[in-house]
């Protein structure tokens, strides 16, 4: 470009140029015609802000949204995933105050179904010689042993009435049950005490001939006899109102010097001094010779005895 072409270059052209900082710009628009500028050597400084422009106008209202929900919607226990058509036997998450989830092992054959597991014993893979801790948050396997929780037990039973179970077998495929009213577990402040109404009923009372005279009408008068005492025949007994016990935090009544209940028999219980059932014993394959070593049913086999099998659960009494 020509030095006499550069002075008809308008201002604001020379402005643009020097904005852009290139070599050549191009603008069209100045006289109908297209005019270069050379890169220009000043410097622009940028001027103040302007005032604010005016406010556009305000957009339409949204609809209206959906109100949250209270309280999630979802089963607070296995009864009622039961009755919503599961049928199933496995591992469920429920609701049980409507916000918080917990997996739970769900029975769905047993007598009817609906019943949420916190206990089971079948091979001895899972040491249930565990400390406080881990009694109170639960430990095992979802696929062999495990413990729910008495933390959890708390939560689950803090409100309403249930059902209690105990299912047992021992090494020579002899199973048995024993049921209970009113089971109830309090919070950690009164050290997770068992509570329960009466034994309900279940086999597992019966013992040797009893069992034979109650299932013989002929013998009548033994079989009177033999019911009122079956009615007494009550393993749990002996833990019912107990708190519950572990290695490192013993709640036991026992008077013995040593070592407490849960320490010599290697499991969490309700121990008195010490019990006429423990099913968190160590695990040991049928007859034994120390007394009320492994899991333990005193009116199914005895204190000389570990079963092979247990499972505890409850579920809400039917209204």
């Amino acid at each position: 470009m020509e030095e006499k072409d550069k002075k008809k270059i308008p201002f604001f052209c020379l402005r643009l140029c020097g904005q852009s900082n290139s070599a050549i710009s191009m603008y069209k628009g100045w006289a109908g015609r297209t005019t270069y500028c050379a890169k220009t050597p000043y410097t622009m400084e940028s001027g103040d802000n302007g005032l604010p422009g005016k406010p556009g106008e305000p957009g339409e209202k949204g609809d209206k949204g959906g109100s949250c929900p209270k309280e999630f919607t979802g089963a607070k226990n296995c009864k009622e995933l039961k009755d919503g058509g599961f049928h199933l036997t496995g591992w469920y998450t429920i609701y049980p105050d409507g916000r918080r989830p917990l997996a739970v092992l769900c029975d769905m054959d047993t007598d009817g179904g609906g019943w949420i597991v916190f206990q089971r014993r079948i091979d001895g893979s899972v040491d249930f010689n565990r400390d406080w801790n881990s009694y109170q948050w639960g430990f095992g396997s979802q696929l062999s042993e495990f413990w729910l929780g008495n933390e959890h037990l708390h939560r689950l039973t803090s409100s309403g009435s249930y059902q209690l179970r105990f299912d047992l077998e021992d090494f020579k495929g002899n199973r048995t049950y024993a049921t209970y009213s009113n089971f109830k577990i309090d919070g950690e402040s009164d050290q997770f005490t068992l509570r329960y109404g009466s034994f309900i009923g279940g086999e597992a009372g019966y013992i040797g001939g009893l069992s034979t005279a109650l299932q013989n009408p002929v013998d009548k008068p033994l079989k009177a006899v033999a019911a009122s005492y079956i009615r007494k025949c009550n393993s749990l007994e002996q833990q019912k109102n107990q708190a519950f016990s572990t290695r490192d935090q013993n709640n036991d009544k026992s008077t013995k010097a040593g070592q407490s209940c849960a320490e010599y028999f290697k499991g969490g219980w309700w121990f008195e001094s010490c019990h006429l059932s423990h099913l968190n014993g160590e695990y040991v394959e049928g007859e034994h010779n120390t007394k009320g070593k492994g899991i333990i049913w005193f009116h199914f086999r005895g204190n000389y005895y570990s079963l092979k099998s247990s499972e505890i659960k409850f579920r809400p009494t039917k209204k």
